[in-house]
């Protein structure tokens, strides 16, 4: 939301975006079916963008996500880069190009396309935020968003971005910031909880390309069913939102059938509150690394970062 409502903090650099998706392959491969194949295509000459390269990650993400599940039966999503001017003479800008051969929107559908919530999808399938995301992120860049689609034609969505600064073949998005190598962690079985079926399949994704094992529920009451099962597992990573059961209430329950298994919570609220031993937190949105600190950190692992516990009701 705060993405589409244009009043989050991004961190812009220049990126160069064939390297940015090439390190996302692995990722973007495993968030769809083995019947669709995704491609690249990126001129050698395409100069850098200038945007948050965090924040364009998880509106790719989302783009791949919704492609794929307009190809029910199979397709091709590509992904390109392009050089857009808005007209002769006028800006250029660099424009990240997700197209796909699924079953299209029909003109209803596009027109509501980018609001808040809006999705076609059944419930539990969808939150309706990908576009509104995509769309939030670009006009805060300094950009914009078109979307070319009608049914049975597929989808074409640009995201046009102002130019970064060329130095030799680009900026790659790390150059600016370079981000700590990811802490030490040996392979764990995790069994992770949350009703967005997209940031289920991010999140196991993520730690997939770490190497665990992920067990993936999509709420409080499937989780216990499958702990009651007597499945062993490293540490329970889950959402704190969720309807029927929240994080807080899974852990509590959690904490009486099996009293040593470490809790990771995640939540994109500053505070929350639970009665009994502190649990640790992780706040949304998040990236690999600061993924794999705050496991680290709730395994009490030696960690960089300061523990910021759950705190307890007064």
């Amino acid at each position: 939301m705060l993405a589409f409502a244009r009043k989050q903090e991004l961190n812009p650099s220049s990126v160069v975006l064939q390297d940015l998706v090439l390190n996302m392959r692995e990722l973007l491969r495993r968030s769809v079916n083995a019947n669709i194949n995704i491609e690249t295509r990126f001129p050698l000459t395409l100069p850098p963008a200038y945007v948050d390269a965090n924040q364009l990650e998880m509106v790719l993400i989302n783009l791949v996500v919704n492609a794929r599940d307009a190809m029910p039966t199979g397709g091709t999503i590509c992904i390109e880069g392009q050089l857009r001017a808005a007209s002769e003479g006028m800006q250029e800008y660099v424009a990240l190009i997700v197209r796909d051969t699924g079953i299209g929107m029909s003109q209803e559908t596009l027109a509501r396309a980018t609001e808040p919530f809006f999705t076609t999808k059944g419930p539990g399938k969808g939150t309706g935020l990908g576009l509104s995301m995509a769309h939030g992120l670009v006009e805060q860049s300094g950009g914009s968003l078109t979307i070319e689609s009608s049914p049975e034609t597929g989808t074409t969505i640009e995201l046009w971005l102002p130019l970064g600064v060329s130095d030799q073949r680009g900026v790659t998005a790390s150059d600016d910031k370079v981000e700590p190598a990811l802490p030490p962690v040996p392979a764990l079985t995790i069994l992770i909880v949350d009703d967005d079926p997209l940031v289920l399949a991010n999140t196991a994704a993520l730690l997939e390309d770490m190497g665990h094992q992920v067990t993936s529920v999509d709420g409080g009451e499937a989780a216990l069913s499958v702990l009651r099962q007597q499945q062993a597992f490293d540490i329970l990573i889950t959402d704190q939102m969720m309807p029927g059961m929240t994080g807080t209430q899974l852990a509590k329950i959690v904490r009486g059938e099996r009293p040593g298994l470490p809790i990771l919570l995640v939540s994109g609220y500053a505070e929350l509150a639970e009665e009994g031993r502190p649990v640790h937190t992780l706040a949304k949105p998040f990236t690999q690394h600061t993924l794999s600190v705050a496991i680290s950190e709730t395994l009490g692992r030696p960690s960089s970062r300061t523990v910021v516990p759950l705190l307890s009701r007064r």
